[in-house]
Formats: structure tokens, C-alpha cells, sequence
């Protein structure tokens, strides 16, 4: 049985997005070489500071550690920006603060850039950091003028690698011989939030034209380029891909559009998602997850997306109500499976107090028993999954 004390009511997805704000940014936060005015992400704890500045660069996660404070940033606003209604309390930085350290943080650990060799990990940061913009904007605190510096540089990294080889789409890596969704569907989506809805529609009917599967309603993963010119299609369906894929859709709008989000969202329920009992009761549909390491954050990602899709009303009802059923179902199957820190288990000396699994359809304590190795990816994608749930709720700060 799982500890239920302080348990917030089962309703209470924004309390349940706290609990996990303040887990994950305790258990692996820290500052840039001791360097104030910074914050990054630690890979793996337990471990030491120094240790996991010498692991391997996951740019990307850190992209998304970013997202996931603005998530819990928005809700601060909707509490009234106030330092009594910041999610690690009072006397703790706000989450839009934080997020502005890790970009900070980021951008020195990248060695004082924030380009690099791979566009889609550019593309998570450059949506990161526009809602974060946004955030700061309604906030009455704006950001600095770097927000803007990383949307100059990042946007012409994107034009640069959005080709009409292959008829169209993004390439993945500056290797040039691999067009994905991973790398097209985010720049769609950055595009289309940036003013440029021609250019975005224009990846959307590619990644149509050459990866959309129609006997699965979902996306292929890319065309990848041999050094003899041949091409060959990657068919992996991965979770993450089918999210900004939607996202793109919803955010440019449009019949045709519209429709297509409407497949993505009844075939990720299909294809994508199996039954679960949740609490011994009543049967869940919950979203498969990918894993460790980068497969760690591919459900989160997708959620973040079917949490849009749940409350637009340009969609239609039984659509938007199973797009709200796979997102409260898999975060009610983490948050049932999250195991509290015990006091004598290294992870103790943070001030984190809880734990979540890899899978949603197993509990923490068998992902990551004490004494066990925990990758900041995997709680991050919790944290995204309750984050979705909780705007679901309250939808009106949610872009």
C-alpha cells in the first residue's frame, strides 16, 4: 500500500502537480558550477554535483525541465503571482524564476551557446522558451533580452535545416541525412506560434504526405538518407512524435487541420494506450511509457499536448473527452504508483519526498527501489503528466 499521507484530494490535480514541482526540482536542481544566478538539472541522483556535470549533455531534458516550470509557473499566476502561491512556497523562488536560471544554466553548459548539432533539441528549447516569455510578459516581469537572442539564433538554425530535400520537412541533425518528425513536427509547431503559419503548414503537409501511416492514424519517425542517396523509411511509432504533431494542428486550426488532430487523438487511444485497473476498481486507459533515458520523456510530451486538445472546442465532444481520459487516467496511474522517500536512503538528503515510476503501469518502489539509480528524465515526464492533468482543470493559462 502506498503512504497517503498528505495526500491532496483526488480532484486536486493542481496539488498533485505541486507535490511533484517540488520533488523533482529538489531531488535533482542545482546550480551551474556553484555559479549563482544559475540552475540546471542533475542526469541521475543520487549523485554528486560535480559528478553529473561530467555525465553526458541532455540538452533536451533540460529543454523540458524548462517547460515544466512554466507549466507550474502558469499556475502560480493563476494564484495570483503572489510569493504565498509559488509551488516550493514563499521563502523559495518563483517557477518563472527558476526557469530563467536554467536557461541561464543551459546556455553555459552548452559552452556559451545555444546551438547544437541537433535541431529537434533546439526546437524543445526555442517552445520552452517562448511560453516562457509569455509567462513573464503576464507576470509583469519581462524577459531580459537573451529570450529574444534565442529566438533569433534558434529560428535561423530552423530555416537553415528546413530543406526541400525529400519534398520538404527538417532535418534532425546537422549530419543532414535523416528527416523526422521528431525534428519537423516542433519547428511546425514553433513556427506557427512565431507568426509564420505559411512555413508551418508547409512541414504539416510533408510530414502528411510522407509519414503519416493511415491504416494507424499516426506518424512514422523519418526518412533517413543512405550515403548512396537511397531512402528508407524509419516506421517506429513513438509516443512523443504524435504530441507536437497535434500541437502544430490545434495551433493553426482549420477544417482540414482540425480533423486531422481528431485522428491523431482517437488513434493515440487505440494504438497507443492499453487498460489498467486503477486503485482495484475501475479500468483505466493508460498511455504506454518508452522507458529510461530519452524514452523517459516521450509520454510526458505527448501528454502535454492531449491536455490542448482536451479543452479545444473546435474539437469534437467525444474526441476532446478521450483525449481528457487518456491524460487524468495515466496521471492517476503515477500518482497511485509514486513512492514516498524513506529517511534513510541516500536520496533523503535532498528535499525532495517523492519518487515516480518509469512505467505508470508498475509502482515506483519496483522502477526505482531505494539505493537505486533515478534519471531526471523519467521524473520528468511524471511531473508533465500531472502538469497536464492540472490544466486540464484549469485550462485558461495553458498554451
Amino acid at each position: 500500500m502506498i503512504p497517503q499521507d498528505g495526500d491532496p484530494s483526488p480532484a486536486d490535480w493542481a496539488a498533485r502537480a505541486n507535490e511533484a514541482a517540488r520533488s523533482v526540482t529538489a531531488i535533482f536542481g542545482q546550480r551551474l558550477f556553484f555559479l549563482p544566478g544559475t540552475h540546471i538539472g542533475a542526469i541521475v541522483r543520487p549523485s554528486g554535483r560535480v559528478k553529473n556535470l561530467i555525465r553526458p549533455w541532455h540538452y533536451w531534458w533540460q529543454a523540458h525541465y524548462v517547460d515544466c516550470l512554466v507549466d507550474a509557473g502558469n499556475r502560480e499566476l493563476g494564484n495570483g503571482a503572489t510569493p504565498a502561491g509559488r509551488f516550493d512556497g514563499a521563502g523559495r523562488p518563483s517557477a518563472g524564476r527558476l526557469a530563467s536560471r536554467l536557461v541561464t544554466g543551459i546556455r553555459l553548459r552548452n559552452f556559451f551557446t545555444f546551438v547544437n548539432s541537433y535541431y529537434d533539441d533546439m526546437a524543445w528549447l526555442a517552445l520552452s522558451t517562448l511560453r516562457l516569455e509569455k509567462l513573464a510578459e503576464e507576470t509583469r516581469m519581462p524577459g531580459r533580452r537573451r529570450n529574444a537572442r534565442v529566438h533569433r539564433t534558434l529560428t535561423l538554425q530552423f530555416d537553415s535545416a528546413t530543406t526541400d530535400d525529400l519534398g520538404g520537412g527538417t532535418f534532425w541533425s546537422k549530419k543532414r541525412d535523416f528527416k523526422n518528425t521528431p525534428a519537423t513536427a516542433p519547428v511546425a509547431l514553433y513556427y506557427s506560434r512565431t507568426g509564420h503559419p505559411a512555413k508551418a503548414q508547409a512541414l504539416l503537409d510533408w510530414l502528411d504526405a510522407k509519414l503519416f501511416d493511415p491504416s494507424q492514424g499516426l506518424y512514422l519517425d523519418g526518412l533517413r538518407i543512405s550515403t548512396a542517396g537511397d531512402v528508407t523509411v524509419e516506421r517506429g511509432i513513438y509516443t512523443y512524435n504524435q504530441g507536437p504533431v497535434l500541437g502544430a494542428l490545434l495551433e493553426l486550426g482549420g477544417e482540414a487541420n482540425l480533423a486531422r488532430a481528431a485522428t491523431v487523438v482517437q488513434a493515440v487511444a487505440r494504438n497507443l494506450a492499453s487498460p489498467h485497473p486503477s486503485q482495484g476498481t475501475t479500468e483505466r486507459s493508460v498511455l504506454r511509457c518508452d522507458g529510461t533515458g530519452d524514452g523517459g520523456l516521450f509520454t510526458g510530451i505527448l501528454c502535454r499536448y492531449l491536455a490542448l486538445a482536451a479543452v479545444d472546442l473546435r474539437l469534437p465532444e467525444n474526441v476532446r473527452a478521450t483525449a481528457e481520459r487518456l491524460v487524468l487516467d495515466t496521471a492517476d496511474a503515477f500518482w497511485a504508483g509514486r513512492r514516498h522517500i524513506t529517511a534513510t536512503e541516500p536520496l533523503a538528503a535532498h528535499r525532495g519526498k517523492l519518487l515516480f515510476s518509469v512505467h505508470p503501469q508498475t509502482s515506483a518502489g519496483v522502477s526505482y527501489p531505494p539505493g537505486a539509480a533515478v534519471e531526471l528524465s523519467t521524473q520528468l515526464q511524471a511531473w508533465m503528466v500531472l502538469e497536464a492533468a492540472a490544466a486540464i482543470r484549469q485550462p485558461a493559462k495553458r498554451n
